[in-house]
């Protein structure tokens, strides 16, 4: 996916097309993984709280996309099956805050790992220089977005 014009515009482009795949593949592997028990947008849950402890219904909300409503039954679902704890914030009673409890923590290393393994078997064939350029974009992409102050890149 290389591109001679190497403007912001193309290099947002080839971003913008090539990580939802990537990210399409590894929801599919970690899904593969644990199908019995989560859907996508539950993973994508346990995985947001593993990151965010203490979160919120509404932040939960937000990094999935949905409305409150629908992240309630996905987070209801989890606690059901006790992968998550709902608790009352000591400080704010109206706020309720989520936790990843130790089973759903192993289902979601679980999960990753069988990803991590999947991908390292697709990037496998490639050469080691290859996988060198690979490891230093991302690095690099994780680090552009990592300085961004949640202004669309526009300081």
């Amino acid at each position: 996916m290389t591109t001679s014009r190497n403007t912001p515009d193309a290099c947002a482009h080839a971003v913008m097309e090539t990580v939802p795949m990537v990210m399409r593949f590894i929801r599919t592997e970690m899904r593969r993984h644990s199908a019995a028990l989560l859907s996508v947008p539950q993973l994508r849950a346990l995985a947001f709280l593993d990151r965010s402890p203490g979160a919120c219904l509404f932040q939960v909300a937000d990094h999935l996309g949905v409305t409150r409503p629908t992240a309630s039954v996905i987070v209801d679902r989890l606690v059901r099956r006790g992968l998550l704890r709902r608790a009352e914030d000591p400080r704010e009673r109206r706020r309720i805050v989520l936790t990843l409890i130790p089973k759903g923590s192993r289902l979601l290393k679980r999960a990753r790992s069988s990803a991590r393994s999947w991908m390292a078997g697709v990037l496998a064939p490639l050469s080691r220089e290859t996988r060198r350029q690979i490891e230093e974009g991302v690095s690099l992409l994780g680090s552009a977005f990592k300085q961004t102050d949640g202004s669309h890149g526009r300081n």
